[in-house]
């Protein structure tokens, strides 16, 4: 074949030895996430995960995909690139557990305008990490060189997870009744939602810079912006094999106000009292430099709490301390409670 349809593909801006130079670099990494049922390597053009079928009586698949929204851009900022892969799996895996799923593969998508091979591996290595927190195959993934669309520098990042729960393992929050406790789990900060007010406040109304130390936060912002999304996944499994969980919040956009009422049953309501858990400190800078309601507040960022729980009362205390058994920091944060003809899904209370 003539090699001048290539050259011109790279002057075109989209350099084909490069990406397949930079599945070479990756190849290990990807390899070192595998578990078992993971069938072949990578390179080809779809990836096979074999079902273990002794495990499982009545297998469903459940699959999820996010991103990681603005946060992409602190990377950037920061010249930081190994922990927002964390952050990417983190936001698939995490929604995928709260249904009593277990992870088996997980696929990424990253387009760039120019691939830089250096921040390619970077990323790719921070997904592997998060893969081996969440137990879940780095199976395959889709790199793609789009001149024109992106500035040089920029990238975006796609997520895919696939997993698998018995039928009767299902975890939708039907199960809920009056009177159960919620637990919440604690976050590593402000995981990865929220971001575009937060670049707002601190960069577009304040012009901080991301070297900048605050002694409130204890460290430069940007090392607090880029914190990476806590994983969930490992716990609530091994929680699972010695308790009855009746519903899961993973608490992304839309905070509190919006995700907690996606899981609650008709006629009930959910009841949070903020004086039972420890709020990080980057939420009241946030609030206070951008002068946020406190309605706001809680609709837009976890606000230190990244997993709720909905177990009944008489285990609740026990459930708590498995999970921090676990390395969870967890607390018993409210209840569920039948809801009059006026409520509102989540009352917060202080």
């Amino acid at each position: 074949m003539s090699t001048t349809a290539r050259s011109k593909y790279s002057e075109a801006g989209v350099d084909i030895d490069k990406g397949n130079a930079f599945v070479d670099e990756i190849r290990d990494i990807v390899a070192s996430t595998h578990q078992r049922g993971v069938l072949g390597g990578i390179g080809g053009f779809s990836s096979h995960f074999a079902i273990d079928t002794n495990k499982y009586r009545k297998p469903v698949i459940v699959t999820s995909t996010d991103g990681v929204g603005t946060k992409l851009a602190i990377a950037q900022y920061c010249r930081r690139h190994d922990t927002i892969g964390i952050d990417l799996v983190a936001m698939c895996v995490n929604d995928l557990v709260v249904g009593g799923a277990t992870p088996l593969c997980f696929l990424d998508y990253f387009a760039v305008g120019k691939l830089d091979l250096a921040v390619a591996k970077e990323v790719v290595t921070g997904i592997a990490e998060g893969c081996r927190q969440a137990n879940c195959s780095l199976v395959g993934g889709e790199t793609a060189e789009m001149p024109g669309l992106y500035r040089e520098g920029d990238y975006d990042l796609a997520g895919f997870v696939t997993g698998i729960v018995d039928r009767d393992a299902i975890i939708d929050g039907s199960d809920i009744r009056d009177g159960d406790a919620i637990i919440g789990l604690a976050s590593s900060g402000l995981h990865s939602n929220g971001f575009s007010l937060v670049r707002k406040i601190c960069f577009s109304d304040h012009q901080f810079t991301v070297d900048q130390h605050f002694d409130e936060l204890g460290c430069s912002l940007g090392e607090e912006l880029l914190r990476p999304t806590r994983i969930y996944v490992q716990s609530v499994l091994n929680v699972l094999k010695s308790y009855r969980l009746n519903g899961m919040v993973h608490n992304t956009g839309g905070g509190f106000i919006d995700n907690i009422p996606r899981i609650l049953p008709k006629g009930y309501k959910a009841i949070l009292d903020t004086s039972r858990w420890l709020e990080p400190p980057i939420f009241g800078f946030l609030q206070r430099l951008g002068d946020i309601p406190t309605t706001e507040m809680y609709r837009t960022f976890n606000m230190g709490v990244g997993l709720l729980v909905v177990v009944d009362a008489n285990q609740a205390s026990d459930i708590r301390h498995h999970f921090e058994a676990l390395g969870e920091t967890a607390w018993i944060i409210g209840e569920v409670a039948a809801m009059k003809e006026d409520d509102l899904s989540v009352e917060i209370i202080s």
